[in-house]
């Protein structure tokens, strides 16, 4: 029998049903990401320390929802990104539309991020808008489960 120690982490598989639900049910998945140094975003777009990131197909090309990495491109500025962020810097995935979600604990043990600027969100890859994602400081986010 395996220990409960040696169980992978259920955060990856909270995280692909939830996309799984938005996007199965016409609403738009965002994910709350708190950045430290081995989060790979556009340091210009994060807000104290953390970012709100569209992955809805429309707004991401060869998107990952992996056990270890969330994996995609997307254009941010008009610019196509690299975006990759280990799944444990993921604090929360809801609806734009609704708030529906999860959010989940994320330790604040990771190495510091370098100075960020605060700017708006990702825009959508699809069509060159710059709708931002909300900002972090006022999370379009209701009160979410937490999980541990």
């Amino acid at each position: 029998m395996i220990s409960s120690t040696e169980l992978p982490s259920t955060r990856p598989y909270l995280i692909r049903a939830l996309y799984d639900w938005c996007s199965e049910n016409g609403f738009t998945p965002y994910v709350a990401v708190k950045v430290d140094n081995s989060v790979q975003v556009p340091r210009e777009y994060v807000q104290g320390g953390e970012i709100v990131l569209n992955v809805s197909m429309d707004a991401t090309s060869s998107l990952k929802l992996g056990n270890d990495f969330i994996e995609f491109k997307a254009r941010f500025g008009g610019k196509p990104r690299d975006i990759m962020v280990p799944i444990d810097r993921v604090m929360a995935i809801y609806a734009r539309e609704n708030g529906q979600g999860m959010a989940f604990p994320v330790s604040d043990e990771a190495s510091p991020p370098a100075p960020l600027s605060a700017v708006h969100g990702p825009a959508d890859s699809n069509n060159e808008t710059d709708e931002p994602s909300p900002p972090s400081s006022t999370p379009n986010r209701p009160a979410l489960k937490r999980i541990k």
